[in-house]
């Protein structure tokens, strides 16, 4: 089995080649932005990194007809969705550009080739409260560039199904959190600024943006299980959405980690960190996963929040 994981050097990436590399006669090929001799991490798993632009169509192209993969985990692209509000075309070429030269790379090969098409709960936007839990028939809202490529994403990835017969298995992920996600995310904001204070290098003040905000989170650990089930046993063409079932406001994760801190911390409103756009709830019906699966998340709220403070008091640690 030979498995490509774009973006392998990302947030999920690094942990979906970790499990993958547990799996047997599993081989990782993975796709990196930047030169690959900066991930010794990965190199140890066993990883073959290719160093590579996907927006690049030749490039793509041959990437696929070299490495032939029967699976492949499209996860390179931007993901920051306030980013996207300041270069809305940027990730809309990155995003969709990538998926559609992925897709045509397998169709020109006549690859047999299961690729899971990797999208947001973004797309579903502000929901009324008869809409949730959110299940994958509802309509699709998007309200940032980020959520309108990923919609681009999610309907290429269905088309290619329908008219090529791409075994394209699209996915919708809430949100995901654990060790390693980057600071710009809202609980590594929160856990960095806590291990900052707590070293002495930052004032006890954590500047937040929209506390009422409720999400739906699940541990990444729990969700590269999910990927990797879903292209073994998911239907081709279908949606799943991967999520907790639980809803959680900013609030309390905030106080959830303030809660695993002895030094006393001010909270201050910071108009910056709020979007344009607030989505007031998202929260998953994973009923169809479990059907098709038996996926269910394992990891507690309680012990992804205590892994980030950790990891987060570790850097602060060994600097």
């Amino acid at each position: 089995m030979k498995a490509l994981i774009t973006g392998v050097d990302g947030f999920v990436g690094g942990h979906l080649a970790q499990h993958l590399a547990d799996q047997q006669d599993t081989t990782i090929i993975g796709t990196t932005w930047l030169s690959t001799n900066q991930y010794p991490h990965l190199e140890k798993l066993g990883v073959h990194l290719h160093q590579i632009d996907l927006t690049n169509e030749e490039a793509t192209h041959q990437l696929i007809e070299d490495t032939r993969p029967d699976h492949i985990y499209h996860l390179a692209g931007q993901s920051f969705v306030p980013e996207s509000f300041k270069h809305p075309w940027e990730t809309l070429r990155n995003n969709i550009q990538a998926q559609l030269n992925i897709l045509q790379g397998i169709v020109k090969q006549g690859l047999e080739t299961r690729v899971l098409v990797v999208g947001t709960a973004e797309v579903y936007g502000p929901i009324s409260p008869s809409e949730v839990p959110t299940n994958e028939q509802q309509p699709l809202h998007p309200t940032s560039p980020y959520g309108v490529s990923k919609v681009a994403q999610d309907m290429l990835g269905l088309q290619y199904f329908h008219s090529h017969q791409v075994a394209a298995i699209r996915v919708r992920p809430f949100n995901q959190i654990g060790p390693g996600q980057s600071q710009r995310f809202v609980i590594p904001a929160f856990a960095s600024q806590i291990a900052a204070i707590e070293k002495g290098s930052q004032e006890p003040i954590i500047k937040v943006g929209n506390l009422a905000a409720k999400r739906d989170f699940t541990d990444v650990r729990d969700m590269v299980r999910a990927y990797l089930l879903l292209l073994q046993h998911g239907e081709p063409g279908e949606v799943y959405n991967i999520g907790s079932e639980q809803a959680y406001s900013i609030q309390e994760i905030l106080d959830t980690l303030l809660g695993m801190t002895e030094i006393p911390i001010e909270v201050q409103i910071d108009p910056d960190r709020f979007r344009p756009v607030e989505i007031p709830i998202m929260q998953a019906d994973n009923s169809k996963i479990q059907a098709a699966t038996g996926w269910r998340p394992t990891y507690s709220i309680e012990q992804s929040l205590a892994d980030i403070l950790a990891e987060w008091r570790a850097r602060m640690n060994s600097v």
